[in-house]
């Protein structure tokens, strides 16, 4: 089964600054030399240069390209391979369980999804900051009222800093309310002997070492819609209810301490593992109207990505795709403006996102995954880097 996962965006918090069109100029130099193109000389770059997003905006609502020539339909995925998904021992509950979701309401509208689209184009071309923050996977045993409430705290903090230090507005979304699923390198995991199916999310099996918890259970995803209602319904009452206002910044305490499992899936995200061009999670991707996500690591081949948003935002809209990267301060100094170069010389416009939570992982003693904080800081810092060398405008995730 695949599921459309949705999740929360926190309204703006008011803000009376006054913003101004920022433009990027074509990327002067790069920090090595791109493997995979032959080197040019100046003479070259200089007939070649990509055009601004702005101007690659204008260009693309005059020519639309189109990049698959198969119809798309809801159940056109069903067509490729698809990576990722469980394996359930019982196909007829799944599938009276997939029945029972499709007469449920949808999280989220439709009009909020375009909305979303429509802040993060700004984004895009440099007029706002995007802000992104939460847990990597949604738990059912941690979910309650304080987490919500305290994850949805430290995110306005954290705008509340980027909105007065970077004079512009802040578009903030959580990670929360919808992603419990985990994709996994081994299908399978074996202790002492025994082996059992990995661990995919609370909304696919439980994480204790037994039969009963490992097999993927259909009646999970119903719960998962559950508590994704239910953790909606209390951010909107926190977003619209006057507790996000400005007013009120002074008793947003810093004393955020209790772990939170909450994932996040308004927007839809394409990762490594489920991103291949002719594949079922990219065939469905394309046609959904949801602000997409493609997570990028260091082993991003520029050309795939180019591919890839053109098979996923045929139409160049502003807003539709963000590139979120993940790959350490190191290689993000090395790797980055490589992907930066192709897709402006293709006059894609994405929004560009440095995810320092990743890529700079290490296990604590206890076995705990964390991440010091002197390796997150260069990953975040590279934001004036890359405007300074005219290369993009690059947000946060947290």
């Amino acid at each position: 089964s695949l599921l459309a996962a949705k999740s929360f965006h926190i309204q703006s918090l008011p803000t009376t600054t006054t913003t101004t069109t920022r433009s990027f100029h074509p990327i002067l130099a790069v920090h090595s030399p791109d493997p995979s193109k032959p080197s040019t000389d100046k003479s070259s770059l200089s007939s070649s240069k990509p055009s601004s997003p702005a101007t690659a905006a204008t260009a693309s609502t005059t020519t639309p390209k189109l990049s698959s020539s198969t119809k798309w339909s809801v159940d056109s995925w069903k067509t490729k391979k698809a990576l990722q998904l469980p394996e359930y021992p019982d196909q007829t509950e799944l599938d009276s369980v997939l029945q029972t979701l499709d007469s449920f309401p949808p999280i989220v509208f439709a009009g909020e999804a375009r909305h979303l689209e429509e802040r993060l184009a700004e984004a895009a071309m440099g007029n706002a900051f995007l802000l992104q923050g939460g847990d990597c996977a949604e738990s059912f045993k941690e979910f309650n009222a304080n987490n919500i409430r305290d994850t949805f705290r430290v995110i306005l903090q954290m705008a509340a800093v980027l909105m007065f230090g970077g004079q512009m507005p802040v578009i903030k979304v959580g990670r929360m309310a919808g992603q419990f699923a985990k994709p996994r390198s081994d299908p399978f995991e074996e202790k002492n002997g025994v082996k059992l199916p990995s661990y995919r999310g609370d909304n696919v099996n439980g994480d204790a070492f037994d039969l009963k918890s490992r097999t993927p259970d259909p009646q999970r995803l119903i719960r998962a819609y559950c508590q994704s209602a239910a953790t909606l319904n209390l951010l909107r009452a926190f977003a619209t209810g006057g507790y996000a206002a400005m007013q009120r910044v002074t008793q947003w305490n810093l004393d955020f301490t209790e772990h939170s499992e909450a994932g996040d899936r308004y927007q839809e995200l394409a990762s490594r593992r489920t991103r291949q061009l002719d594949g079922a999670h990219v065939e469905f991707l394309r046609g959904i109207a949801n602000p997409l996500g493609i997570k990028v690591s260091d082993k991003m081949d520029p050309n795939e990505l180019v591919k890839l948003i053109d098979i996923l935002n045929p139409q160049n809209k502003p807003g539709r795709i963000t590139i979120i990267t993940r790959m350490g301060a190191e290689n993000m100094r090395v790797k980055l403006p490589h992907l930066i170069r192709a897709v402006r010389r293709a006059g894609q416009i994405v929004t560009w996102v440095s995810d320092p939570m990743h890529g700079n992982t290490i296990k604590a003693p206890s076995g705990l995954k964390t991440r010091p904080f002197d390796a997150i800081r260069p990953s975040g810092s590279e934001r004036e880097e890359w405007e300074l060398n005219n290369l993009c405008p690059l947000e946060v995730l947290l």
